[in-house]
């Protein structure tokens, strides 16, 4: 099986983080994925990076999109294809002649994927920024932190990855759902801001309720609460306890044997912030594999917390085979899981000629040929 997307033909104009993450998804479960990158300079050879994970389970080819001919090799591709995907400014592939309104009158179908940080139009359309920026007027980033201390940035995972090229795949999927019953295809404007802000919806809706407010660190989720956070254990390491529910939190008291009354009242937030002293104590007087052995596994809500070497070593990740090794570089496996058609193994960037990548598509005739 090559996946649920097999037959799905994509061009992708290579850029940096959420589009390529978007790409990668579409590859990882089937569909063609041919990249463009820029030409290297002459007589420099264009290597595959194994570390590029981004780039994994592509065809990618060198076009210079500044000359004539290499817009028209490019418009030779959109005119079969299913998909692009961009990641550019706005009004980059305007100039360059590759705008929606040129390809959509080449390729009528065409769902096109416009991958921005600041969206389309707006007030910030035009200005540089990264991530942290993104998810800082979304609302997301004030929100994630120890209380008293300053916003801390999780990664790029909230903007970049979720909020983007996730999103993006979402959009593109709706889109050709759409584009099955109309014939026709459309524009995907995908806003890192818009998306970061999706993520937070019920955040928003908590505290709308009432459940929720502007206090970093004060929340049932944000590390507020006392068995909602992480903790450092004996040897240094740190495990991680989400114990939201009654029956979870009875569970996490039973196994630690916490019989102190001051653990009743759960949903006491006054009590927060001395109950969270009282099992950061509790858990100093273990190792993190003893408490792994006490309540892995449990009710009690637990898990280790492991680091970037760890996690492809413990046994629920290598008995689901979540992460795999491709050219000496361990890195996630496909995801999600398809029962009927699932994702194959991924396999390394691909270089290849302009004439072969026509040839794939249908659009010449291989050189062999007649």
């Amino acid at each position: 099986m090559a996946g649920s997307l097999e037959g799905l033909k994509v061009v992708e104009f290579a850029g940096l983080g959420p589009a390529p993450f978007c790409c990668m998804l579409l590859a990882d479960h089937g569909a063609d994925v041919l990249r463009i990158t820029r030409p290297t300079a002459p007589g420099v050879e264009a290597k595959v990076n194994p570390a590029d994970v981004l780039a994994r389970g592509r065809r990618t080819i060198p076009l210079d999109l500044r000359e004539a001919s290499g817009r028209d090799a490019a418009l030779e591709l959109i005119a079969r294809a299913d998909v692009v995907v961009e990641g550019f400014r706005p009004g980059v592939m305007e100039r360059l002649g590759l705008g929606p309104d040129v390809c959509l009158a080449r390729n009528p179908r065409l769902v096109y994927g416009r991958m921005t940080g600041w969206g389309q139009y707006g007030p910030l359309a035009q200005a540089a920024g990264h991530d942290i920026n993104y998810i800082a007027i979304s609302g997301a980033l004030h929100a994630i932190g120890r209380a008293g201390e300053a916003p801390v940035p999780p990664l790029n995972l909230v903007g970049d990855f979720g909020g983007g090229g996730m999103m993006l795949a979402f959009g593109l999927m709706a889109a050709l759902y759409e584009a099955r019953q109309s014939g026709r295809g459309q524009v995907i404007d995908a806003a890192m801001t818009d998306g970061s802000a999706l993520l937070s919806a019920m955040q928003y809706g908590m505290k709308a309720g009432g459940r929720w407010n502007n206090q970093r660190g004060e929340n049932l989720l944000d590390g507020g609460a006392p068995f909602y956070d992480t903790y450092a254990c004996a040897d240094g390491k740190y495990v991680a306890v989400g114990a939201i529910e009654p029956q979870f939190y009875a569970a996490l008291r039973e196994r630690c044997g916490i019989e102190d009354p001051l653990f009743d009242g759960q949903m006491e937030t006054a009590r927060w912030p001395l109950l969270k002293l009282r099992l950061a104590d509790i858990f100093r007087t273990r190792t993190r594999a003893e408490w792994c052995a006490l309540l892995e596994g449990s009710d009690a809500c637990f898990a280790p917390v492991l680091d970037w070497d760890e996690a492809p070593e413990h046994p629920h990740n290598r008995e689901r085979e979540a992460f795999v090794t491709l050219q000496g570089v361990v890195q996630p496996a496909a995801a999600p899981r398809f029962s009927r058609t699932p994702a194959a193994a991924p396999q390394s960037e691909r270089r290849v000629a302009l004439e072969a990548a026509l040839a794939h598509w249908g659009a010449l005739q291989p050189a062999s040929a007649g």
